[in-house]
């Protein structure tokens, strides 16, 4: 038995894809069978026979063939045992199991009573907090659809017009985002490969084909200008407590769940200075963060030896509720255009930046004004947490300012950096070498 995929460019279609067949060669017989993929030549591996990384979806894609290959092993290995004489038809049958009448009589379970015993397998496996809330939502929302739309979902019946109808529900009854709709298909890919390789559930519908496409989104950030009036600005008690626990953040990068439960423990002295050591609550990734005079003088504001925490944090929500208050309060009052997806439609309006401000854009703005300030991508991976470089690079595109400053100084040979920014990077967010 013998087995191989080749690239059919002789039969290329308008847009220059060819179909992927797949060819076993057994007792003098050979099988042609249509993997229903095309792609490109500069997308396929003739030497590996596989799908290059250029090809969307190419690991989903490249694990579909393999699995052809070892269901045609398998069912060789069995003939072979039995002492039965391969045909062709009965590879065919092999590689499209035909549904028998038991199983089409067979009431489908309920995908949400599946999904509850998946969602404690993830727990059992110590799955993170943020990894599980996310994985609830997508149950829920699979659970909504049932009720309002009367049809039971199953993993065993689950195909492509399924699949539809529930991206239609989402999206245009439930009225959810284009993001929150690509997330809910990221963790359904995941459910029910989890269904085919962990229970044995035949799943009817090919995975790479569950495709949700994510959309840019406005990354708000704050620039040297906006800290600096921030700063300034003159609030009452309730809301200078906030603004500085935003400052910290915007100085160090932490998410609002990590400066939640920042203790003294957290803590050290490394030459002549403050660092903070810590185990991210979202991904459990330990990071080292310099912190600079300015991060260090809010800490000393708060400085109690009696408090457990460092800082006053309150509950996000009014928090956030409470920046609102303190950007407009700051002079933030900027438009900014946002731009969402809702029903299929593209919505522009523009709001005040304050409105925008949340604790999460403390994230966003301790990256973009590191990487105007000269910080190495690779550096500010580790600060951040990021187990990708590319999560990093995402906050590289949105930095106009780095990409016009770039531009200046190669082709006008002038400096990259304005007037005042140098003396603005010494007084807020600077970034410190690390120590050799």
């Amino acid at each position: 038995m013998n087995t191989q995929f080749i690239l059919r460019k002789d039969k290329k279609d308008s847009a220059g894809r060819c179909p992927v067949h797949f060819i076993a060669y057994f007792n003098s017989l050979r099988l042609k069978y249509a993997t229903g993929e095309k792609c490109k030549p500069t997308e396929w591996n003739a030497n590996k026979q596989q799908f290059r990384s250029a090809y969307p979806l190419a690991e989903e894609a490249n694990n579909y063939l393999a699995r052809l290959t070892s269901d045609t092993l398998a069912w060789w290995r069995k003939l072979r045992a039995s002492g039965e004489t391969p045909t062709i038809e009965g590879l065919k049958a092999a590689l499209r199991p035909a549904v028998t009448p038991a199983e089409k009589e067979a009431k489908p379970q309920s995908i949400a009573v599946v999904f509850a015993e998946h969602w404690a397998s993830l727990q059992a496996r110590g799955y993170a907090y943020h990894t599980l809330r996310q994985r609830r939502m997508l149950g829920s929302w699979l659970s909504a659809y049932e009720q309002d739309c009367g049809e039971v979902l199953s993993p065993s019946t689950y195909d492509l017009a399924t699949h539809d109808r529930v991206l239609g529900y989402l999206r245009f009854q439930r009225n959810l985002a284009q993001n929150t709709v690509a997330s809910f298909v990221r963790g359904l890919k995941v459910f029910l490969r989890w269904c085919r390789e962990e229970r044995g559930v035949v799943v009817p519908v090919e995975l790479r084909k569950l495709q949700g496409r994510h959309a840019d989104v406005l990354k708000m950030w704050l620039t040297a200008d906006n800290l600096t009036a921030l700063a300034a600005a003159e609030l009452p008690d309730y809301l200078t407590r906030v603004r500085d626990v935003l400052l910290f953040c915007c100085y160090t990068g932490l998410r609002y769940s990590d400066v939640l439960t920042l203790q003294r423990g957290n803590l050290y002295e490394w030459d002549g200075g403050v660092i903070l050591r810590l185990v991210q609550t979202k991904t459990r990734t330990g990071v080292s963060i310099y912190l600079t005079e300015a991060a260090r003088a809010i800490l000393d504001k708060y400085a109690d030896a009696e408090r457990v925490r460092l800082l006053p944090v309150l509950t996000n929500q009014v928090m956030n509720r409470y920046l609102k208050r303190v950007g407009k309060a700051a002079g933030l009052v900027d438009d900014v255009v946002v731009t969402t997806v809702v029903g299929g439609a593209v919505l522009k309006k523009s709001v005040p930046r304050y409105e925008l401000l949340t604790s999460h854009t403390a994230r966003h703005t301790f990256a973009t004004q590191s990487l105007l300030r000269g910080m190495p991508v690779e550096v500010l991976q580790k600060v951040m947490g990021h187990a990708k470089i590319q999560t990093t690079l995402v906050y590289a595109k949105v930095v106009e300012e780095l990409q016009h400053q770039t531009m200046r100084r190669i082709w006008e040979g002038q400096s990259g950096a304005p007037a005042g920014a140098a003396a603005k990077a010494t007084q807020i967010c600077a970034a410190e070498p690390l120590a050799a």
